[in-house]
């Protein structure tokens, strides 16, 4: 049988959020992280091209199963029904992850702390949920969450700090250095308990921190030192045969803000509409007691909500405040304090039976078409869909920055970039920023650029790759490595072949088996996640507008 002849781990994957050569480098150099440091001198190293869109909620199921949003059908973090959404959960996922075609192979798996793996698969080992889980994920086996916090005497999904509101740097780096030790501490008791041929161990604040102090080295060091030690004592305690680092994308500064939205309204194809209907432009959820999973309340809720929405209705919006608080300097800090469902209630939100196109979500990288008969209140006829269409990939394609450059380095159709059953799920236009050097959103607030104050980071194509051990080649050439490769190449360090509807191949560190049909895989009941604390979370770092 494939894998591994004695007990102790065959492979670990180490997935580190966020993570980027220029990143990792200077704490290489500075010996703050000396053991990552190590596994990607020893092995095979070099960066890892994301996907399109490269954030999380797509990025690491894509990583997990080999396959392009086209097959497995997350897109972004919310998953659209109509102009209806949620957050997606591993349900949302149709294709089988890494553990998956392991579990079929007979081989134990232990994953820790993975992106949209809640509700989690029932494999021979254990599955413990990561970001977009509720803070209490059910966990697979049942109970195991229970024994993890017994042994550990405490294990947290999110962070008990706000690091943007009430709590400093310090505060904060101390908070995510104490649930990086978590992770690490969680996977050894389960790999001990388990014994497992697999093990992926995830550590999330690697792009948090950046998101939220890019300019803090100390910050910076303070977290990336954390996942060094729990790396280096996962090592010691597990000695796999095989180490693999990844991440799902790599982050940088950002020059400007784009306001796609206000672009599509002043070419008239967009139109906006006041007093709480439509989608929301700003962030969803801000209020505590919602960490509880208690749902929120609509535009009409409150009086002041109410109120809110009739100073709308008549003009005094949202984003008119908001364009002098932007102008002062105010604005991200009203963001986190002024209740949303109060600002909702009173901005300029897409009017869908009146728009023929529209960016619904900023993490999807494109734009969506308002097509009769596939939306809810479409109106742009089928025989007119590739005219508007076009129209589009024209009107971005020629959009420049106010320096005069391209704002887009592609636009183009969807089908260019996925492929597969779920593609109609995807936004029709595809805009590629030049360099991801504009952080584009979906709020109207007038004019369609603005500087970004403080400066900021955001995602970038660039990731990391790294891997060592037996059975790898430490001179091979990894550039061109890409996403989509993750998953094939840990099956084959595994002695495994790769499933045929994979998009990613081998990468030259392993030997190639070959391909093979796996079975239909069985996707999940449709869990929704009634926790909009996740929402909420989702909001502080930018994700959901």
């Amino acid at each position: 049988m494939p894998g591994r002849d004695d007990n102790g781990l065959d492979t670990l994957l180490v997935g580190l959020d966020g993570a980027s050569l220029p990143v990792l480098r200077p704490l290489f150099d500075a010996g703050v992280t000396p053991t990552l440091r190590d596994l990607f001198g020893e092995g095979a190293s070099g960066p890892l091209r994301s996907q399109i869109p490269p954030w999380t909620a797509s990025a690491w199921p894509s990583l997990y199963t080999g396959t392009n949003p086209g097959k497995h059908g997350v897109f972004g973090f919310l998953a659209f029904e109509g102009y209806d959404w949620e957050v997606v959960t591993a349900s949302s996922v149709e294709e089988r992850p890494l553990w998956g075609y392991l579990d079929h192979h007979d081989l134990t798996s232990v994953v820790v702390n993975v992106p949209v793996t809640y509700p989690p698969e029932a494999v021979d080992g254990a599955v413990v949920p990561g970001y977009l889980a509720p803070e209490d994920p059910p966990c697979h086996p049942e109970g195991i969450l229970e024994d993890v916090r017994d042994h550990l005497g405490e294990y947290r999904v999110y962070a008990d700090v706000e690091s943007d509101e009430s709590a400093g740097v310090e505060e904060t780096v101390a908070e995510y250095r104490a649930l990086t030790r978590m992770r690490g501490e969680a996977f050894r008791y389960l790999a001990d308990r388990f014994d497992p041929d697999f093990g992926f161990l995830q550590f999330q604040h690697t792009d948090t921190i950046l998101h939220e102090y890019p300019e803090t080295d100390r910050a910076v060091r303070g977290v990336y030192g954390a996942v060094d030690g729990a790396v280096d004592r996962t090592l010691a305690a597990c000695d796999p045969e095989t180490v693999v680092v990844v991440s799902d994308h790599g982050l940088g500064e950002y020059d400007r803000r784009l306001r796609v939205n206000e672009v599509l309204r002043d070419e008239g194809l967009l139109s906006a509409t006041r007093g709480g209907e439509g989608m929301p432009t700003w962030a969803v959820i801000r209020d505590d007691r919602l960490r509880e999973g208690e749902r929120g309340e609509g535009t009409d809720g409150t009086p002041l909500q109410r109120t809110a929405a009739l100073a709308a209705s008549v003009g005094l919006t949202s984003q008119r405040a908001g364009a002098v608080l932007e102008r002062l300097g105010l604005l991200d800090a009203a963001r986190r304090w002024v209740p949303t469902g109060l600002v909702r209630a009173g901005s300029e939100q897409v009017d869908f039976p009146n728009s023929a196109a529209y960016a619904r979500s900023r993490v999807e990288c494109g734009i969506r078409i308002n097509l009769r008969g596939r939306e809810p209140d479409g109106v742009v006829a089928p025989g007119e869909y590739e005219a508007v269409r076009s129209e589009v990939v024209e009107l971005l394609s020629d959009l420049t920055t106010p320096e005069g450059d391209p704002v887009f380095e592609t636009v183009a159709p969807r089908e260019e970039f996925f492929s597969g059953p779920n593609v109609d799920r995807a936004v029709d236009v595809v805009a590629v920023p030049r360099r991801f050097d504009t952080y584009v959103t979906t709020w109207l607030l007038g004019e369609h650029f603005a500087a970004p104050d403080p400066p900021a980071w955001d995602h970038e194509r660039e990731g990391v790759v790294a891997a060592t051990g037996a059975g790898v080649d430490q001179s091979a050439d990894l550039s061109g490595a890409h996403l989509f490769d993750v998953a094939p190449t840990v099956l084959a360090l595994l002695g495994l072949k790769r499933a045929e509807r994979m998009d990613g191949d081998v990468l030259p560190v392993a030997e190639d088996p070959g391909a093979t049909d796996y079975p239909d895989y069985d996707v999940g009941a449709g869990t929704t996640l009634d926790d909009e604390a996740v929402e909420e979370r989702l909001a502080d770092l930018g994700y959901v507008e």
